[in-house]
């Protein structure tokens, strides 16, 4: 592996991914929630972009100026031709952490993300992490970081570090790194097959290593097959932000703000009884098992007086992404699946039925004709927001950035014709990030804009690409074989985007 990787697997593409964490508006909601005063993001930088998706999809769906490295000039590449194709102002760099720190062109930053960074990069490269932090995050400002923590990876620790040697020291030289990761399930599967006794002391692992089997290679790649790798406790993270005068605000992951979804009575009793908020987060990881963490840092964390609390979260738009015939009124925590009860969330849902932008004031004076009180509209919203169904809308005039939302989209499209890594990502306008649209949505929305309105149409196309790429669709765990097959199935799919999806397309601005 050469040089400048510093041990980090590059020969595989990272999978393109969007991460609704790395939106500024998610990182406002959740400092509201906690009684934070959010910063006005204008200036935002993303630290190990990617392949760019959540980056691009950022500068071209909002106002916010976009900076950002990735030390791998493919990726970086691609993250270009994504920028390029939608006409942002973002501005990318294939610098190193190093190199990235001592620029003298950067400006201040509002907001800084790091996503699937910080467990996978040298304790070098940390310190120059939190260098850059110090350095270029304006006071009042938002850091997002997501890594591995423990205990959650205890138990399964031992695997990856067996998985990593055997590629290390068991695979022949010049094996790429898919070749690596395959030879390295190999061996663990046979470890697993000879019944180790660390196996009955920590009875998970089996069906995690299972999992492994069913997952993208690449992803496996990056995640387990780096050459530095660690978990860590919260409170050993909050020591080093703390060099950059950084203060834990608030975790990035809505449902952990809702306690009842994952902590007993006795759980929050004791919680209640911890004053120290490091402390506090340290046990609740205990009590969690927590495996991974989302979490909001600010410099300078400024609280809000209560009062001033509701007034903004009042101001606080949302929109409804999906159509309202297919919300599910369930949430998943720690401790299980939960209902969502009807009669707060069906006010609220009949009101944005429409995917008209409407403000939690609206929403308020709709929920107190059916006894809804405010702060049960708040924790409503925000485990509809949790489950994807619901999103925060930006203040910005959707006008302003809708020709770069386009451009964006149609290459996020043209991918989903020739891929079936595209991301499953469109840009919103509306919300300045992303709305989910599977592959096959995808294409039809691209037909539709290229002229096309019939949906039958849409599926013989998209058909066409099938065939020509040998892919066949699945249905009930089987393959189907004939082409009127999978036009029948493509037909129908067609026609449910049509009806319900794409009356949805104007109305978040998707282009």
């Amino acid at each position: 592996m050469s040089d400048w990787s510093e041990g980090y697997v590059t020969d595989i593409g990272y999978t393109h991914g969007y991460y609704h964490e790395l939106n500024p508006l998610r990182a406002r909601w959740a400092l509201l929630l906690k009684g934070w005063a959010p910063p006005d993001v204008r200036e935002a930088c993303e630290l190990g972009f990617g392949q760019g998706v959540s980056l691009n999809i950022h500068a071209a769906a909002s106002t916010v100026a976009w900076w950002g490295t990735d030390f791998n000039p493919m990726q970086v590449a691609n993250a270009q031709r994504l920028s390029h194709a939608a006409g942002s102002l973002v501005r990318l760099f294939d610098d190193s952490f190093a190199q990235f720190c001592q620029r003298d062109d950067l400006p201040m930053f509002d907001f800084i993300g790091l996503h699937g960074i910080w467990s996978w990069v040298s304790r070098r490269n940390r310190a120059l992490i939190v260098e850059f932090l110090h350095r270029r995050l304006r006071v009042g400002g938002v850091v997002y970081v997501s890594y591995n923590t423990l205990p959650g990876w205890a138990a399964f620790a031992p695997i990856r570090h067996l998985m990593a040697r055997h590629a290390a020291v068991m695979t022949a030289p010049g094996a790429g790194s898919a070749d690596r990761v395959e030879a390295a399930l190999g061996f663990v599967n046979r470890v697993m097959d000879a019944a180790p006794q660390y196996a009955k002391v920590a009875p998970t692992v089996a069906a995690r290593v299972q999992r492994l089997q069913q997952q993208s290679r690449a992803y496996l790649a990056h995640e387990y097959f780096n050459q530095d790798w660690e978990p860590m406790y919260f409170a050993d993270v909050a020591a080093q932000l703390t060099e950059a005068k950084l203060t834990w605000a608030a975790s990035a992951h809505l449902t952990d703000h809702v306690d009842p979804l994952n902590l007993t009575d006795a759980q929050r009793a004791l919680l209640r009884d911890v004053r120290d908020p490091v402390q506090r987060e340290t046990v609740r990881d205990v009590l969690v098992n927590q495996q991974f963490r989302r979490d909001y840092w600010v410099k300078g964390a400024s609280s809000l007086g209560p009062d001033e609390r509701r007034a903004l979260l009042r101001q606080q738009r949302v929109v409804l992404v999906v159509p309202r015939q297919d919300v599910r009124l369930k949430v998943s925590g720690v401790l299980g699946e939960a209902d969502m009860a009807g009669p707060i969330y069906l006010p609220l849902l009949d009101a944005l039925a429409d995917h008209a932008v409407r403000s939690l004031q609206e929403l308020e004076a709709v929920a107190a004709k059916a006894g809804v009180g405010f702060e049960q509209v708040v924790q409503a919203v925000t485990l509809l927001v949790a489950t994807g169904q619901v999103h925060l809308a930006a203040d910005h005039d959707p006008g302003a950035v809708c020709s770069r939302v386009i451009g964006l989209n149609q290459a996020l499209a043209r991918r989903a014709f020739d891929s079936t890594d595209g991301g499953g990502w469109l840009a919103s306008a509306v919300t300045g990030g992303a709305v989910s649209m599977g592959r096959f949505e995808q294409m039809f929305w691209m037909l539709a804009r290229q002229g096309e309105p019939d949906p039958a149409r849409w599926a013989a196309a998209v058909c066409d690409v099938l065939f020509s790429h040998n892919e066949r669709l699945v249905k009930d765990g089987q393959p189907l074989q004939s082409r009127e097959d999978h036009l029948r199935e493509l037909t129908e799919r067609a026609q449910r985007y049509a009806a319900t999806r794409e009356p949805m397309v104007a109305a978040l601005a998707l282009g």
